[in-house]
């Protein structure tokens, strides 16, 4: 740490990039390295950073005294790995999501994560949309009252390009399909608006691509509330549509497409129509929209990269810690455990 900034890298330059762009962007922290095995990758990011240090040697860059919090953006099953490396060198970790493909994978990093002190966030980036404030203050407070059924659908589209191009679609880096990269942001907003899961019954199969994994799930969930939610999964919806949350409560109902509110309308409400106006307004633009009318709002990988430079400054805990990952783990193998064997997989 220099001049009370952290020093801030980044290995992996897919998702990585936006890491990158962050931290070169937020004056908390300076960017000092970034790691990937294609140089020219790390040479586009000289270009638009200049004195950017790169390294196709992750261990040598570890050794940088420089470097106070490293983004771990590689494939889904190098993530515990990379995790456990940087905090045995003494580097905060922000990990890109899944957290791994397995819960067992998960837990080394929460046990390094307590063995070492080191600070670990986990990017779940989607609960800072904007819309969803509103939305977990609605649940908490009680007004949408008792919850009653959730549908969630993420029905997005890959062409085959994007699974021929490496790791994606595979079990072994993957871990999954369209569940387990694509949707597992939306898995972990189920769990995060619902509650603990208790149940999970689920089907699925690859009906466009040639991969090994799925490219489409479906599966119904119950909650230790009582409550039951739809989980739809797929990459096979050309050209890529939505990503549906409805929330449906005994006081009301609030919808959204991602970030774009759809519906609100809440029965304890003096005026629904107006209130449900006024939220639109608000909210129905999305992220972009609403940090236009607020300067201070920061959502996207942004909001992750802030989180972590912050905790690791101010002696906090960051937003996202890896137990609370581990959740939405926990559930999308029980879903594919669940259509393997044809059986409703119950949690404990």
């Amino acid at each position: 740490m220099k001049n009370g900034k952290i020093g801030y890298a980044v290995v992996g330059l897919g998702i990585g990039k936006a890491h990158v762009d962050a931290a070169a962007a937020y004056d908390r922290c300076d960017l000092i390295a970034v790691c990937d095995l294609i140089q020219a990758k790390m040479d586009k990011v000289v270009e638009r950073y200049p004195g950017t240090l790169t390294y196709t040697d992750f261990d040598e860059m570890m050794k940088n005294p420089d470097i106070d919090i490293v983004s771990i953006c590689l494939p889904s099953a190098m993530h515990a790995e990379y995790a456990v490396k940087a905090m045995e060198a003494g580097k905060n970790v922000l990990c890109e999501k899944p957290i791994d493909i397995t819960v067992g994978a998960a837990e080394k990093i929460e046990e390094a994560r307590v063995r070492t002190g080191m600070t670990v966030g986990i990017v779940h980036q989607n609960r800072n949309n904007a819309v969803m404030k509103p939305i977990k203050d609605a649940i908490d407070s009680g007004r949408l009252g008792k919850q009653v059924l959730g549908t969630f659908a993420v029905k997005w589209y890959r062409d085959q390009h994007y699974y021929d191009n490496g790791w994606h679609g595979t079990w072994a880096m993957d871990g999954g399909g369209s569940l387990m990269n694509q949707a597992v942001h939306t898995v972990d907003l189920m769990q995060w608006l619902m509650g603990d899961v208790a149940s999970v019954h689920s089907a699925m199969g690859i009906y466009e691509h040639k991969i090994e994994t799925e490219d489409l799930t479906a599966s119904v969930i119950t909650f230790k509330s009582g409550a039951i939610a739809t989980f739809v999964s797929t990459t096979c919806a050309y050209p890529g549509i939505s990503t549906d949350i409805q929330l449906y409560g005994t006081g009301g109902t609030i919808e959204a497409d991602a970030d774009i509110l759809k519906r609100w309308r809440l029965r304890d409400s003096d005026d629904e129509d107006e209130e449900e106006e006024e939220m639109l307004e608000k909210y129905g633009g999305g992220n972009r929209v609403a940090e236009k009318k607020d300067p201070m709002l920061v959502t996207g990988h942004a909001s992750m990269v802030e989180n972590i430079v912050d905790a690791v400054l101010d002696h906090k805990d960051p937003q996202i810690l890896p137990l609370e990952a581990i959740k939405s783990v926990r559930i999308v193998n029980a879903v594919y455990e669940s259509a393997r064997t044809g059986k409703t997989i119950y949690f404990d």
